[in-house]
């Protein structure tokens, strides 16, 4: 071998040494950055796992306020359903009884009717047996009429009510 070609066989020795050392550290370099980025995605997934497990949390929280409201609502629910059908059925009753003339409506009169020409008495006389201010029966359709209209009007209170109910319950919920 010639003095060139030992030198040459040297300086491609060299190099490939070089060349060799440079993949190592590389390869080091790799190594670090690799490990770096698994101990960040294991930070990452601990995060994770804390945000999850903190909106499952919110949710049932949530869920339970829900069903709280839900059940008070059901409960108010069906209060005022049972104060309808009671005041419906008052009102049947009064009806029936009104038909029947078991009972009777009646108004009481103004001591001085102007629309008649005859006085009523402020006051009563011995000789009658009724002590009371002087009242007319109305006929029974009339007085029929006037339960369904506050028949009406029952209703419509406890429907207010309920709404009333149902606004307060679900604005003080959140």
């Amino acid at each position: 071998m010639t003095p060139v070609q030992k030198l040459a066989g040297l300086m491609v020795l060299i190099l490939v040494l070089m060349a060799s050392a440079a993949g190592s550290a590389w390869q080091v370099q790799e190594w670090r950055t690799g490990k770096r980025l698994s101990e960040q995605v294991g930070l990452h997934q601990g995060e994770l796992a804390a945000v999850s497990a903190a909106a499952a949390n919110q949710v049932s929280v949530e869920q339970g306020g829900r069903l709280d409201l839900e059940q008070t609502l059901a409960t108010s629910d069906q209060q005022h359903t049972r104060e309808l059908s009671d005041a419906q059925r008052r009102q049947a009753l009064l009806r029936d009884r009104l038909a029947t003339a078991d009972v009777r409506l009646s108004v009481l009169l103004e001591a001085t009717d102007s629309a008649s020409d005859f006085n009523v008495p402020a006051t009563t006389g011995g000789v009658g047996v009724v002590h009371a201010a002087r009242r007319a029966q109305l006929d029974s359709a009339h007085a029929q009429r006037i339960i369904a209209i506050t028949d009406s009007g029952d209703q419509g209170l406890i429907a207010r009510r309920a709404c009333q109910a149902y606004a307060k319950e679900v604005s003080t919920a959140k």
